[in-house]
């Protein structure tokens, strides 16, 4: 048996050279114009800008275009007069604003204030308590709690991302699964291998994460455990051993297996381990995604000559055809409220990022390719995450409105990223 290369470091925060470095492209024409002045703070300044991490966030989404910071002239507490008149000439539709107070040793209290410029009609306050080496998830908290008040449905800032980098030095090359906060700060190493690690999919609890590893040789399905740093061998059959997908209620994970000859989609029941069979065909099936009830599991499968999106009734054991323009159509992840299903689109091997609009089966592209790869959907359904390379042929994450007008890149300084997947909201 060969060596096992992988080493688990659990919740270890990694040097910041394997942060991810955030870059900003682009903006909607329809971005909604918001002041976020610097919150104010008479025993400052703290050891993470607040104001800035939320004007970041909101930039991010697509759906915000927060002011400049030199255009910020007034800074209000949360209790003070506003003067409406500046923020209207400075074309702001909302002002957000707050006063930070110290509570005890390490522990700060913000009273956060959200008013609408135009009605100057207070939307929001709340009062959040935190600890100072928690400024940057408050931050985000702040700026989930801005997204829902004016978008309408939750923000995900405060979510995580799941992703595998690649790096090379002396030593050889190096694998490792990571968890980052959505905007690529606080990385934490989960696993590290010297053997290649693929296809990270979050549990709906967001405690767990199955992955592929091929630190035996062939490939193999684990679920690591994020509290206590334990890790679960799922499949380890014969041949092919990939793709994993919890399900909604986070009992059964879809995979890929060949143990039957020929790679099928199967399910994996968690707490006995059974397995069953969802599709049996001599076609190839792969890359499972459940539907938000379970009941059906969208795959990748080549039976009708080219590799097309297809769907299992679980219950009927129906198949039907699901994507028809193009060459190539796999990876599916399906937004939250089953509007839309991001895949790889491919013609002439060039590969690019596309969004079928499910009820009319209009395709959209909302990338330029030629390699861009592994669709995962932001939990609120506001963004789509892909790999893709950068140009210096590097491998970056990119996120990407769903008009296409703004991108973030995700850029590890030293190495390569790969294979992300968005946490769930909660």
């Amino acid at each position: 048996m060969r060596k096992l290369c992988a080493l688990l470091i659990v919740l270890i925060s990694l040097n910041t050279h394997a942060q991810l470095n955030i870059t900003i492209d682009g903006g909607s024409a329809s971005a909604i114009p918001i002041a976020v002045t610097d919150f104010v703070y008479p025993d400052g300044p703290l050891s993470t800008d607040i104001s800035e991490v939320i004007r970041n966030d909101l930039a991010r989404s697509g759906q915000f275009a927060p002011l400049a910071k030199d255009l910020l002239v007034e800074h209000p507490g949360a209790d003070d007069d506003i003067n409406m008149g500046t923020w209207r000439l400075l074309k702001a539709d909302y002002l957000a604003y707050a006063t930070i107070q110290s509570v005890s040793a390490g522990r700060i209290e913000i009273r956060f204030r959200l008013t609408s410029v135009a009605d100057e009609k207070q939307l929001l306050a709340l009062t959040l308590p935190i600890k100072t080496d928690q400024l940057r998830a408050g931050a985000h908290f702040i700026a989930d709690k801005i997204y829902e008040e004016i978008i309408g449905v939750p923000g995900a800032f405060s979510t995580k991302l799941a992703y595998v980098t690649v790096t090379e030095n002396a030593s050889g090359v190096h694998y490792q699964l990571m968890v980052s906060d959505a905007d690529g700060f606080n990385p934490q190493s989960l696993v590290t291998s010297k053997e290649p690690l693929m296809s990270p999919a979050w549990s709906p609890d967001r405690q767990r994460i199955a992955y592929v590893s091929f630190e035996q040789g062939g490939s193999a399905i684990y679920i690591q455990h994020l509290k206590t740093g334990e890790r679960t061998l799922m499949a380890n059959f014969k041949g092919i051993n990939s793709a994993p997908k919890f399900s909604p209620n986070g009992d059964r994970l879809a995979v890929t297996l060949s143990k039957g000859g020929n790679p099928d989609i199967y399910s994996i029941d968690l707490n006995s381990k059974a397995v069953t069979q969802l599709t049996t065909h001599w076609a190839i099936d792969t890359e499972p995604e459940w539907s938000t009830d379970g009941r059906r599991v969208f795959f990748t499968s080549d039976r009708g000559g080219k590799p097309h999106i297809y769907q299992i009734e679980l219950a009927s054991q129906d198949v039907s055809r699901v994507t028809f323009e193009g060459d190539y159509n796999a990876r599916a992840s399906l937004s939250p409220d089953e509007t839309y299903l991001a895949l790889v689109h491919g013609n002439n091997n060039n590969f690019k990022i596309g969004l079928l609009h499910r009820p009319s089966g209009t395709l959209q592209l909302l990338s330029k390719g030629p390699l861009d790869e592994s669709p995962s959907f932001a939990p609120n359904g506001s963004m789509v995450l892909y790999s893709t390379k950068n140009d210096q042929n590097q491998g970056v994450l990119r996120a990407v409105s769903l008009d296409g007008q703004t991108t973030n890149d995700l850029v590890l300084s030293d190495g390569s990223v790969r294979e992300p997947a968005w946490s769930p909201l909660n």
